[in-house]
């Protein structure tokens, strides 16, 4: 699938949440194809059937389109709504599923947009030894047996630096600023 087509699918489910009926069905159409071969490539021993799995995909589609992000790309959103299908798919038939089977399936993480202003706002309230830490830890990616060895203190006095550095940031600038929504 091309950018050309993401934008095409996005254009398609725009126009069909604004009532067109055509584009919905074209949307349908379109999303089914791709849905379809994802589907097929993730089932290789039988017991499901791929269509089963992409009928449950169209159906839950339309049931939460509106709950698509129209700022966001479209295909994640189709995939991951597949991705559930075909598990609960699998959970039917009394298969169990390893987190290998499908770790490929999963979007890769969005990369986060802090400023080093922003780090530095959340650091300016702490203690300097707690500063120290965090810094160390959740800036600079550090162990806690690295950090330790740092500082020239125990890894139980890295923990508890850590963990009072990291609630006094949150009680600071509340919970909900950190939570991904």
């Amino acid at each position: 699938m091309t950018g050309n087509d993401e934008a095409e699918l996005s254009r398609l489910m725009r126009a069909a949440i604004a009532g067109d009926e055509r584009a919905y069905a074209d949307f349908l159409r379109r999303t089914a194809a791709l849905v379809r071969g994802f589907i097929r490539r993730k089932i290789v021993q039988g017991g499901v059937d791929p269509e089963d799995v992409v009928q449950e995909t169209l159906l839950a589609i339309h049931v939460k389109r509106h709950t698509w992000r129209q700022d966001l790309p479209m295909l994640p959103w189709v995939y991951a709504i597949a991705r559930f299908k075909l598990i609960d798919a699998f959970r039917r038939r009394g298969r169990r599923i390893e987190i290998d089977e499908i770790a490929e399936t999963f979007a890769e993480p969005e990369a986060e947009t802090v400023s080093e202003r922003d780090i530095n706002r959340a650091l300016d309230g702490l203690p300097p030894a707690q500063r120290s830490v965090v810094s160390s830890v959740s800036v600079e990616g550090r162990s806690i047996g690295e950090t330790a060895v740092k500082f020239g203190i125990s890894e139980t006095a890295v923990r508890v630096s850590l963990h009072r550095g990291l609630a006094a940031i949150t009680k600071r600038f509340g919970a909900k600023q950190f939570k991904r929504e």
